[in-house]
């Protein structure tokens, strides 16, 4: 089984177009955008290539069938968070059902990593944030938020059998929309309302800057202090804005604010995936035009599902009961808008206050992906991924 290094433009198209033959089958895989594959690959495009390198491989078999493909990588930045245990990673693993070809797509994910020291790695797994294309699908076998993978049940097997092991859950939470909130939530927007120096808003679009301000603010104080998650710049900030503005609707980005400063952020998207399951994965000028067709029919609908980004409260402003007044409020608008199906990024199961949070307001899990770790030295103890106190 020849392992080819994609290196020219036939193995970049030969590792896209591996995925729409596996799943042809499968009625609930949807297919990411190959130019959102390719930019994690792109120097240009990809920062962390400033403080990293990454390598992807095709497998084949005796007939050059491309039967697998796996890609390897090294954030400088993350891979020592533990000092005494470098830590790479592996991911957009892709394989036919054979144990042999997922083991030598492993092999050499972590040959790759061992001669740049690291002891570890972790898949599968992004090079980049973890907010997308994280984590191996493991129950909840349906449509796939956009940004993560569908996967079939048998990859579990691949990984645990070539010795990985549970480093932490993902765990995407489903809610109805229409459900309502415990009148605690309630409580809370009347103890605020009292209080004129506390206000709870959806943002404005036509203020960019504003937005991207904003978010910086919250997510540094309420993410960036988290393992594995490194604070955001304003220019990053503005980055995602810009990117996030064509199909953002502001009605699902909420902020809570006492005297005008951000404290608590909830911002959602419509969720893509609805839209792009009907659109080619090549995304030439032709399917563009089709999303936005698609994008308008779906602005129209009442029955919406929206898909919940980020959620966070200022530390000094948590257990305050901050965040039901902002739920409380967010909620109405949703409801007003045409949402009735609300799908929230993954949680890990090392932040138990979060899932917390998510249970309070009526939510249960309804997919679970897993970011397993493979220790290259198996007489290692192995450790869990620490709980967030």
């Amino acid at each position: 089984m020849p392992l080819l290094e994609v290196n020219d433009a036939q193995r970049v198209r030969q590792f896209l177009d591996l995925p729409p033959r596996l799943y042809q089958d499968q009625p609930n895989w949807i297919s990411p955008l190959d130019h959102e594959i390719e930019a994690v690959f792109d120097p240009k495009k990809n920062s962390n290539f400033q403080h990293g390198e990454a390598i992807r491989w095709i497998l084949t078999n005796a007939g050059g069938e491309v039967i697998g493909r796996i890609a390897a990588f090294i954030n400088q930045n993350t891979a020592h968070t533990d000092p005494s245990l470098p830590t790479g990673g592996l991911g957009f693993f892709e394989c036919i059902h054979d144990q042999a070809a997922a083991n030598t797509l492993f092999d050499a994910g972590k040959a790759w990593l061992a001669q740049r020291g690291m002891q570890a790695m972790d898949g599968p797994i992004n090079f980049g944030e973890r907010d997308r294309f994280w984590g191996l699908l493991v129950a909840g076998f349906t449509e796939p938020n956009y940004g993560m993978f569908y996967h079939p049940p048998y990859y579990q097997q691949l990984f645990e059998t070539y010795g990985f092991q549970v480093y932490f859950k993902q765990y995407t939470c489903y809610r109805d929309v229409a459900m309502p909130l415990h009148e605690a939530f309630h409580r809370a927007v009347e103890h605020y309302a009292a209080q004129p120096e506390f206000s709870f808003r959806h943002a404005d679009k036509s203020d960019a800057e504003k937005l991207a301000r904003d978010f910086q603010h919250v997510y540094n104080l309420a993410w960036a202090n988290h393992s594995g998650v490194t604070g955001m710049s304003l220019e990053k900030a503005r980055s995602l804005v810009k990117e996030m503005k064509p199909v953002a609707d502001e009605r699902l980005l909420w902020f809570a604010y006492h005297n005008e400063e951000p404290i608590a952020f909830f911002v959602s998207l419509p969720e893509l995936n609805q839209i792009f399951k009907h659109i080619g994965a090549r995304f030439n000028l032709w399917d563009k035009l089709r999303f936005l067709w698609q994008k308008r029919k779906y602005d129209q609908r009442s029955n919406k599902k929206m898909f919940g980004v980020i959620f966070g409260v200022v530390p000094a402003w948590q257990g305050k009961k901050v965040e039901s007044a902002l739920m409380e409020h967010a909620r109405a608008k949703f409801l007003e808008s045409g949402y009735t199906d609300c799908e929230m990024n993954w949680i890990g199961d090392f932040n138990p206050r979060m899932l917390a949070v998510t249970r309070s307001i009526g939510a249960r899990i309804h997919k679970t992906h897993v970011t397993y770790r493979k220790l290259f030295d198996e007489t290692r103890p192995f450790e869990r991924c620490p709980i967030i106190k």
